[in-house]
């Protein structure tokens, strides 16, 4: 975890994927891991994909054009189950619109957790956030997409008996 002004971020399984061309989507499994493995930005030359592991917030500011963004992809982030810590969910106003001026126009912010009440915390502050639409026909979750690795805290969850809830929002404004 990164402590930012007075907000915890734990960034260790999220994914910042710039998408320019659609062969490269074949790239990004390859990528994630090369990225987890050296804990250390990656950026494979002469395509136009990246994967960072944004550590700081500032990161993300600095070292990010806005509109650049095709994918923001937050898996499994620290639910912060304890009422007293919900404000140290990484998904709050002011970062979803950080998120927003990131990604291009008709981009997408996918988000998937094991923890009901973060995903409804989640839905809740993406639905209420300026310039997003909810991809899911019904307004709540998307299926998980085929796309989206397995992660451990999702066959930790799994074993615990906990769901998945995938959200997808697509940056419209």
């Amino acid at each position: 975890a990164e402590l930012i002004g007075d907000r915890h971020y734990d960034a260790r399984n999220s994914a910042v994927e710039a998408l320019g061309k659609s062969e490269d989507r074949e790239a990004l499994p390859v990528l994630r891991q090369l990225a987890r493995a050296s804990r250390e930005p990656f950026v494979r030359s002469g395509a136009r994909a990246a994967v960072w592991r944004i550590v700081t917030r500032q990161t993300l500011e600095q070292c990010i054009a806005d509109g650049s963004l095709a994918m923001v992809q937050l898996f499994f982030p620290v639910p912060w189950h304890k009422k007293r810590h919900h404000k140290r969910r990484i998904v709050q106003p002011d970062f979803v619109q950080l998120l927003r001026r990131k990604l291009k126009v008709g981009g997408v912010f996918h988000l998937a957790t094991d923890w009901e009440n973060y995903a409804e915390h989640m839905r809740d502050v993406l639905n209420a956030a300026e310039g997003f639409r909810n991809v899911s026909a019904d307004g709540d979750y998307v299926p998980r997409p085929e796309s989206r690795p397995i992660t451990k805290f999702e066959r930790r969850g799994e074993r615990l008996g906990h769901g998945n809830w995938d959200l997808m929002f697509e940056r419209v404004a």
